[in-house]
């Protein structure tokens, strides 16, 4: 969503400067770079890093844009005021919380998030999405009407400078880069190691921990400890170093609302190994190696195929980038302008 936010926002200054951006930040957002954002910034004071306060700060958001005088509220983060004066659009990324809570968290957060969810839903002029998968889910579990979702697909963000000639130089390495929460299934995907052998097993290379790695306990379980290397977060430097000698990009989930790691990969020449899911599909086509994220046996088969079959990763990675290439932020920027304009055509909502 970090990504999408700095994207989206970076192309409508360059494609409509003639609005008035006002950008309501965390106080973490708020000590990063901003050029990035088009207009004049606004320090909320509060903490993202707490969820529950990341969550008032969106749910409250609206004071701040009818002190501002704004003529339009747009909340891409997935939550979003309750009650608003001006048109409200709402960024909705996904439903996990509705369709896979048992991924997701706790009662005691899980519950709130839908709440607010649901208020904001009903607050909404227009409701963004960036899936099929996801639009429907949001018709399902808040009952919004079709006719007031767009569906606007996200884009890939290249990592520049990597180099694919250097492509398994240190034999086969698999990368799989997210956060730890249980959707991502990353356990599986280092459970699947112990039955490849040996000749053919690839590294596995999994960044993004925050804090203590749950995954460390999966490697010892699996006895995997040579095998697999857990990385916290990567600077630009070091995901350069591992887009230019992985062999495949890993997405093992049990489910999800887009798959920019999966645009960025085939943008990049990274051949990709995902789940055969719904939404995946949407995202990669028929460019992949499809998994089973249920069976470890189908996830070591891929990660044969990766380590073993160089021909068919060169013919993913061609078909990879014209994939990639249907997808841009520019796209992304326009049609969501489009939605913009409907909501101001139609005002608050009426309640």
């Amino acid at each position: 969503m970090e990504t999408y936010a700095r994207e989206l926002y970076r192309q409508l200054g360059q494609l409509a400067p003639e609005h008035e951006y006002i950008g309501y930040f965390s106080r973490e957002g708020w000590d990063l770079d901003r050029s990035w954002f088009p207009g004049e910034g606004i320090p909320s004071g509060i903490s993202g890093e707490n969820r529950f306060t990341w969550a008032w700060g969106e749910l409250t958001c609206g004071r701040a844009a009818a002190k501002a005088g704004a003529d339009l509220l747009h909340s891409p983060m997935t939550l979003g005021p309750a009650r608003t004066r001006m048109p409200a659009v709402i960024s909705m990324h996904d439903m996990l919380y509705w369709s896979h809570p048992e991924y997701m968290s706790t009662p005691l957060y899980t519950e709130p998030v839908k709440l607010i969810e649901r208020l904001t839903s009903r607050n909404a002029t227009r409701i963004l999405t960036i899936s099929e998968e996801s639009r429907q889910a949001i018709v399902k579990y808040l009952r919004v009407p079709e006719q007031r979702i767009d569906l606007v697909p996200l884009a890939g963000t290249s990592v520049p400078g990597a180099d694919r000639t250097r492509a398994g130089e240190n034999g086969p390495m698999v990368l799989a880069t997210g956060n730890r929460r249980p959707h991502k299934n990353w356990p599986s995907l280092i459970r699947a190691l112990p039955l490849v052998d040996e000749a053919h097993r690839p590294r596995v290379v999994v960044t993004g921990s925050h804090g203590d790695d749950p995954l460390v306990a999966v490697v010892e379980e699996t006895g995997m400890q040579d095998w697999v290397e857990l990385r916290s977060w990567v600077d630009d430097d070091e995901m350069r170093e591992l887009y230019s000698t992985a062999t495949v990009l890993a997405m093992p989930s049990f489910a999800d609302g887009f798959s920019l790691p999966a645009l960025e990969a085939m943008m990049a020449g990274l051949p990709v190994m995902i789940s055969d899911i719904p939404v995946y599909r949407e995202v990669v086509g028929d460019v992949a190696l499809f998994i089973d994220p249920n069976d470890l046996r189908s996830i070591a088969a891929a990660m044969v195929t990766a380590a073993t079959q160089p021909d068919l990763l060169a013919d993913l990675t061609a078909r990879g980038y014209a994939r990639a290439a249907l997808f841009s932020w520019e796209r992304t920027a326009r049609e969501t302008l489009m939605s913009f304009g409907r909501a101001l055509e139609q005002g608050p909502r009426q309640r």
